[in-house]
């Protein structure tokens, strides 16, 4: 089935509260353990800050079947126009190669451009070639950043 014919049957809208639990299963097979803090904490972050994120699902009869959680960014590391990151994204497993992921990242699009975001960030574990995958026909392409990371447990001091 093409994407084009899949996403015909992939009804986009915004996620309810009473997603949670379901959310949180779909990101639970993926990831091996429940991240619900991290969900509840989104939600929660979202219902008081409405314009800064943007978190739709497709629903497939009836059952929310995938979601995709996106935050937007105005201002940060000097930069003038907004921006958003995609922080999670997940597609049930019975639903892969149907659409959702690509209907996903449409809906995502779709609220970014009416809130006046250029362009939207993700990133991935370079092993994760299954999710690179899915980026790179999603549209995605590298970054002309490179993200540094350091261990704060560390005691050395940095001179």
């Amino acid at each position: 089935m093409s994407n084009a014919a899949a996403n015909t049957d992939n009804n986009v809208r915004s996620l309810r509260s009473n997603d949670l639990e379901r959310v949180i299963a779909i990101d639970s097979a993926h990831v091996g353990e429940p991240r619900r803090r991290f969900f509840e904490k989104r939600l929660a972050h979202a219902k008081q800050h409405p314009e800064d994120f943007v978190h739709v699902g497709v629903i497939r009869n009836d059952l929310l079947v995938g979601f995709a959680f996106a935050r937007i960014l105005r201002g940060e590391f000097g930069r003038e126009q907004a921006i958003a990151t995609l922080d999670a994204v997940g597609v049930e497993r019975d639903s892969r190669e149907h659409g959702v992921g690509h209907a996903l990242i449409d809906g995502v699009t779709e609220v970014m451009r009416k809130k006046g975001v250029h362009s939207l960030q993700s990133q991935a574990d370079w092993t994760n070639h299954a999710l690179l995958r899915f980026f790179d026909a999603s549209g995605f392409g590298l970054a002309p950043r490179l993200m540094l990371e350091r261990s704060v447990l560390d005691r050395k001091s940095v001179v």
